[in-house]
């Protein structure tokens, strides 16, 4: 997909938001021919009729909305066009992950934040390329409870919590005190998959089973646990999770 450009359709119902996300792809040379739809139906007719490799695609949209549009193009036969969804509502972005979006671009958009969807649709065909070798490289913890010293592969490690200078690794049946900062940690784990949702929480993504936006707050499930995500780590983690799932 990288080697020609990208077949695009840009659907929005709002004329000014659609002739503004067509004339900043059309600056980006990986973008080829772009077609356009003003609602769902139409983009739907279009995508019938066409072969084209991603959508960049508002939400809410007369007749058939963006959730249903991607809905409706998850039973299309491979290959079939890559969602990304661009909107101003950040509360479907559950939807998103279900749907297998490539990206998740708020509105306004701006140039470096499509860019950077651009590229993800681009590398979503090779994920292999995007492991670092030392992706792959598990790390062991010792632990020590009543005298006694216990490994724990940080692969089974769901989630951190701060604990004064010390973290409590969460495991899937159990917890273990370690005397590390967890912002040692957030460095150290970070290429690993874990991000810090919270001042006190660093999370695994590979364990994170539900994200769920009520009322403006967001939390995410880990096994039986929801964790509160704080409103300046919401929008990153979403962009983390769309990105790692598009990957899958």
């Amino acid at each position: 997909m990288a080697d020609t450009p990208l077949r695009v359709l840009v659907a929005d119902d709002e004329e000014p938001a659609r002739a503004e996300l067509v004339y900043l792809l059309s600056q980006d040379p990986r973008i080829g021919e772009i077609k356009t739809a003003s609602d769902g139906p139409e983009a739907l007719k279009i995508l019938q009729a066409s072969d084209l490799d991603v959508v960049f695609c508002d939400i809410k949209m007369p007749g058939l909305d963006g959730i249903d549009l991607a809905s409706v193009l998850s039973k299309f036969r491979q290959p079939r066009p890559r969602i990304v969804f661009v909107t101003a509502y950040d509360e479907h972005a559950v939807a998103a992950f279900e749907l297998d979006a490539a990206d998740y671009v708020m509105k306004p958009v701006r140039a470096e934040r499509l860019a950077e969807a651009v590229r993800r649709v681009v590398t979503a065909g090779a994920p292999a390329a995007l492991q670092s070798p030392d992706d792959t490289e598990d790390e062991t913890i010792s632990v020590e409870l009543a005298g006694v010293t216990r490994f724990v592969l940080r692969s089974t490690v769901r989630y951190v919590e701060a604990q004064g200078d010390y973290a409590r690794l969460h495991t899937g049946q159990n917890s273990h005190l370690v005397r590390i900062p967890l912002s040692t940690l957030e460095e150290r784990w970070r290429d690993a998959g874990f991000t810090r949702i919270h001042r006190s929480t660093l999370v695994a993504l590979a364990h994170i089973d539900e994200m769920r936006v009520d009322g403006g707050r967001c939390a995410v499930r880990v096994g039986g646990d929801w964790l509160p995500v704080s409103r300046r780590h919401t929008r990153e983690l979403r962009d983390l999770l769309v990105r790692s799932t598009s990957l899958r």
